[in-house]
């Protein structure tokens, strides 16, 4: 348990079932009544965000999240299937707790697999991931105009938009936060 005097960014709680990061916290003080603590989560299992207002001092319960550092395999149908290095332990998460993560993950690329509880509740990326292109149309000759960028399919089966000169075959960087090329790899 915690007091809501002091939640501090980054720390997860359990409030009414749900698991939640703090994302930002402001202690208010009204002129008349009690001080108040607005709070800025994230809900892990579902990704939304909202304000939740406590009255100062109050308890709420902390959230002991697990982060492993595993291995992505390969994928089948729609079960993906990760390794802990260490003790060489498998997991399988569906397409669903995967989700858009799955536009970035080649083999034996290392991701952080967070649960709670034994429920997996998501996984952690790199910043940025090299990717190969399989696919992208020519460049079109003259077409010099700033920043020109054509589509690029990924190994992955991604869609990502390149500068003209990427062609197929080339191992390129992209972000997974916001998922745009950054550069050639």
């Amino acid at each position: 348990m915690i007091s809501t005097n002091d939640l501090k960014n980054g720390i997860t709680i359990e409030v009414e079932g749900e698991i939640f990061t703090v994302l930002e916290t402001q202690h208010v003080k009204p002129g008349k009544g009690a001080a108040i603590v607005k709070a800025k989560l994230k809900n892990l299992r579902t990704g939304s965000i909202f304000e939740k207002t406590f009255n100062a001092g109050i308890k709420v319960a902390t959230a002991h999240i697990d982060k492993q550092l595993m291995s992505y395999l390969y994928n089948m149908n729609d079960i993906y299937y990760f390794m802990n290095m260490n003790t060489y332990e498998q997991i399988e998460l569906s397409k669903d707790q995967v989700g858009d993560s799955s536009r970035f993950l080649t083999e034996n690329l290392e991701v952080y697999i967070t649960s709670y509880e034994n429920e997996v509740i998501g996984l952690d990326l790199p910043d940025k991931v090299t990717l190969t292109i399989t696919h992208t149309e020519a460049a079109v000759k003259g077409n010099t105009t700033t920043n020109a960028l054509k589509d690029a399919t990924c190994e992955t089966g991604y869609t990502v938009r390149v500068p003209l000169f990427i062609n197929e075959g080339e191992k390129i960087i992209v972000s997974t936060s916001d998922g745009k090329y950054v550069s050639r790899a």
